[in-house]
Formats: C-alpha cells, sequence, structure tokens
C-alpha cells in the first residue's frame, strides 16, 4: 500500500475521467432518443466536459499548488461523482449538458494535480515505473471507453455510463486520502483568477458561436454576438496575463517559433483525429442500425494503430525531433480523414477502415511526442507551464473540433434536407422520416455531411502539419534532452499530465 498506492489511487481517477471523454460517443443516439435531443444538444453533451476541463486546467494546478494538490485531487473526485450522478438522472438535454459541465470542473482538478502528485511521492526508478503505468492507464481509458459505453447503453443502458463512476469513486477518494501525502507548490503563488475566468469566456464563448452558426448561420446575431464576446474575452485574457505577477501563461513563449508550433500542432491533433467520431457513431447506429456494441467496436482498428505505432515511436524513434513525428503524425491524420470521405448513400462502416488505420497510425506519432516537444521548447524552470499549456489546448481542440465539424456536417445535410429534417435525423428519429423520406435520400443527405466534415479535417491536419514543420527546430532544451516524462522533476510549477 504504501509504495503503489498512490500510484492505484491517481490512475483510478484518470482512467475515469478519461474514460468519460470518449464512452459517450457510441451512447448518443440512445441520449437523444431519450431525451429528444437535438444534434446541437448532443455537440454540447461532448463539449460541456471537454471545455470546462480545457479552460480550467490551468487554474486548477495553481489553486493546488496554494490549498493542497491531495486535497484539490479529492474534491475534484468528489465534484466528478456528484456531476456523474446528476448526468444519470437528467431528464433533459439542459440538465444533462450542465451535469456534464460540472464533470468537466472535477476532472481539470484531478487532472491538473496527477503528474505533480506523482512526482512528490516517487523518484528515480520507481517514477519512471509510476509514469509509464499511468501512461498505459491513460492509453487503456481512450481505448476502452467506445466498448464500454456500447457494453453499458446496450445493456443496463446509457445512463449507467455515468453510475459507473459511482463506486470507482468512493474508492479513489479513499484511497487517495489513505495513501497520497499532501504537497503544496513554492510559497508565494497566487491564482491568475482574472487570467482563468478570461480563457473560459473565450474557449465557451467560441465554441457556443460555432454551434448556433450551425443553426442560425454564421451571420445571425447570435452567431456574431458570440463571437464578438469572445474576441473581447481573448483581448482581456492577454492583458490580464501581461499583469498578472503568476500568470497562467507567460505570453513571451509565444514569441518563440518552436512553442507556437508545437502549440498549433496540439490544438489541431485531437480536433482533426477525433472531431467528426460522435458523428460517425450516431450515422452508423442511426442509419445503419448499428448496436451500440458494435459501433464501439468499429473504432477498434484506429484504437489497434495508434497502440501498435506508439510502441514502436517509443523503441525505435526515439531522438527523432519532434517536428517529424509531430508534422509526420498530423499527415497521416489529414490523410486518414480524406480516406474516409468516400461515403455515399450505399455506404457500409467498411469504408471508414483504411482512413481509421492511418488516423490511428498518425495518433500513435504525435500523442507520445507533442508534451515533450512543448517542454523542449522552453526552459526547465517553465517546464509546468509549458506541460499545462499542451494540455489545455488539446482539450480545446476537441472541443472545437466537435463544435466546428458538428457544424459542417449540419449545413450540408440541410442543403439537402428540411431542417426539421435534419433535426430528427440527427436526434434518432430517421424511422419517422422514412414516410416523407426515401432510405437512399437520409443517406445521401447524412452521407454527404460526413464528407465534408471529414474534408474539413483533413485541410486542417495537412495545414496544421505545414505550421509545425515550418516552425518546430531543435532547441538548446531539447539538446539537453528534455522529454515528457521529465515534468515532475523539471518543475513543482503546474505541471499537468497528458490526457
Amino acid at each position: 500500500m504504501r509504495v503503489w498506492g498512490p500510484l492505484t489511487a491517481v490512475c483510478l481517477g484518470t482512467f475515469m475521467l478519461l474514460l468519460d471523454v470518449t464512452i459517450v460517443i457510441v451512447a448518443l443516439p440512445d441520449m437523444a432518443r431519450a431525451l429528444h435531443a437535438s444534434l446541437s444538444d448532443l455537440q454540447w453533451v461532448v463539449d460541456g466536459y471537454a471545455l470546462a476541463l480545457a479552460a480550467l486546467l490551468m487554474g486548477a494546478g495553481a489553486t493546488a499548488d496554494i490549498l493542497g494538490r491531495r486535497q484539490v485531487h479529492v474534491v475534484g473526485v468528489v465534484l466528478f461523482a456528484t456531476a456523474s450522478l446528476l448526468c444519470g438522472l437528467a431528464s433533459g438535454p439542459d440538465t444533462l449538458v450542465a451535469a456534464r459541465a460540472l464533470q468537466g470542473v472535477g476532472a481539470a482538478a484531478m487532472l491538473a494535480t496527477t503528474l505533480p502528485l506523482l512526482g512528490s511521492v516517487y523518484q528515480g526508478r520507481q517514477r519512471s515505473a509510476a509514469l509509464g503505468v499511468w501512461g498505459a492507464v491513460s492509453g487503456a481509458a481512450a481505448a476502452v471507453g467506445p466498448v464500454l459505453g456500447g457494453l453499458l447503453a446496450e445493456g443496463p443502458g446509457w445512463r449507467w455510463i455515468f453510475y459507473v463512476n459511482l463506486p470507482v469513486s468512493v474508492v479513489a477518494v479513499w484511497l487517495t486520502l489513505k495513501a497520497v501525502p499532501e504537497s503544496r507548490g513554492p510559497r508565494g503563488m497566487r491564482v491568475d483568477w482574472a487570467g482563468t475566468a478570461t480563457f473560459a469566456l473565450f474557449a465557451g464563448g467560441t465554441a457556443y458561436a460555432v454551434v448556433r452558426a450551425g443553426e442560425d448561420g454564421w451571420t445571425a446575431s447570435a452567431t456574431l454576438a458570440s463571437f464578438g464576446l469572445a474576441a473581447v474575452a481573448l483581448v482581456c485574457f492577454v492583458l490580464a496575463e501581461r499583469r498578472a505577477q503568476h500568470p497562467l501563461l507567460d505570453l513571451s513563449l509565444l514569441r518563440r517559433p518552436a512553442f507556437v508550433g508545437v502549440m498549433v500542432g496540439a490544438l489541431a491533433f485531437n480536433g482533426v483525429a477525433f472531431g467528426v467520431t460522435p458523428y460517425l457513431s450516431i450515422w452508423m447506429q442511426t442509419l445503419l442500425g448499428m448496436s451500440p456494441v458494435r459501433g464501439g467496436l468499429t473504432l477498434l482498428p484506429m484504437t489497434v494503430a495508434a497502440m501498435v505505432t506508439a510502441v514502436v515511436v517509443g523503441k525505435r524513434l526515439h531522438g527523432v525531433p519532434a517536428r517529424l513525428t509531430i508534422g509526420g503524425g498530423l499527415l497521416l491524420i489529414g490523410a486518414g480523414c480524406f480516406c474516409q470521405a468516400v461515403l455515399g448513400a450505399g455506404s457500409d462502416w467498411t469504408a471508414l477502415v483504411p482512413g481509421f488505420v492511418l488516423v490511428g497510425m498518425g495518433t500513435g506519432f504525435v500523442a507520445p511526442t507533442v508534451a515533450g516537444a512543448a517542454l523542449a521548447a522552453v526552459e526547465p524552470a517553465r517546464a509546468g507551464m509549458a506541460g499545462g499549456a499542451v494540455n489545455t489546448v488539446r482539450q480545446l481542440g476537441y472541443a472545437l473540433g466537435v463544435a466546428v465539424f458538428g457544424t459542417v456536417v449540419t449545413s450540408r445535410m440541410t442543403d439537402a434536407l428540411p431542417h426539421e429534417a435534419s433535426h430528427a435525423l440527427a436526434g434518432g428519429g430517421a424511422g419517422a422520416l422514412r414516410g416523407t423520406f426515401s432510405e437512399h435520400t437520409l443517406r445521401s443527405a447524412f452521407a454527404s455531411g460526413l464528407d465534408a466534415a471529414l474534408v474539413a479535417a483533413g485541410c486542417v491536419g495537412v495545414v496544421a502539419a505545414a505550421l509545425v514543420l515550418a516552425l518546430v527546430r531543435p532547441s538548446r532544451a531539447s539538446a539537453a534532452g528534455v522529454t515528457e516524462s521529465d515534468v515532475p522533476a523539471l518543475s513543482e510549477e503546474r505541471a499537468t499530465p497528458r490526457p
């Protein structure tokens, strides 16, 4: 218990919070039918969690440095469990989205404290072993999420994808209080509340504006007002960071091309690789008639390809410049999106397999190296800040990807079908429309929307790859051998892990 109890406690929390990023994907059609949810509602079920996690991650890390990392971690688990119960009890899409956002707040507190807690407990070889186990658990959570979600949705029902968190949370809290010692950051730290609030407003306003654009159009007053609010929030964030004594992000880092390139790659990575996946799941279950379990299993080619590639990259390509692994990985992901954009009215899920494999291979190149590249772009004293920034933009990229590509799907669908028809189709009501529209028309409309979103994702991936290849160059930090696993040892300053 004394040796591996802290690792077990931290890994339980990590597994839960990362599982909930992907576990909802295959349950979206069942949620839509049960709660009479529209496509935009389903977007927010995914985005509410990811946005709250991204917006509060760096602020939660700073708070934990002051109040105590174990205390903040336990509060995060309790909040996460409470929100999971509320998700399971939700009677409508609005309450589900609100509960998912609350889940994201708890997840931010948990994720921000994970590596600092491990770094305060383990040293030397034990630290390396602990980080290896934690990394394996993180990968496993993403891999089993869709399959476990399918099993629960098809068995006891979609609400159990949230209820299952409750007993795990009880064990995680007990074990954390029993086995994990308290630790804090350097004295004199202050929380950048202004930066945290303005960044959250910027992220939320941007995502809301994109979702509204899918429903009302890009020139609608609500859309333009939301974009305007997001722009004002971004300006206020920049001003707050310039004046803060302990900023969330030192803006001088943005004058370093390598750091900017890594941030661009991290932002694009999660959005391009996974932003269209929820809509593919809706298509497979709503129009192809797949069960939730089978829908989850269709994602296995991507998962297996990612895991195998990551192992090969770790063993064979150690020391290869990050610009090549990240840039090359994004090119593979972009190519995979293009390969998936071949859907038509008569397509089956097997048409996606070649693209899934390419996306998985690209993920295996980018995921293990992107955080280490961020650390190599800064001096060791800024390692914690760089780690927090790269994890934040990854989650933000996923949230914006879901919003942007969902808007593309909706816009293309409404070109082929009336708005009320596309609304019902997205909400799982395709059967009710078959008396008005033919099966061929419905499948053609949805396939057209998916193809447009996949082409857009592919273009973003290629552009991001070009920027990474152009901007990311070796630095003095990389020459010193800074790697992702060094985060806890390099700095006690807001070190946060890679999702």
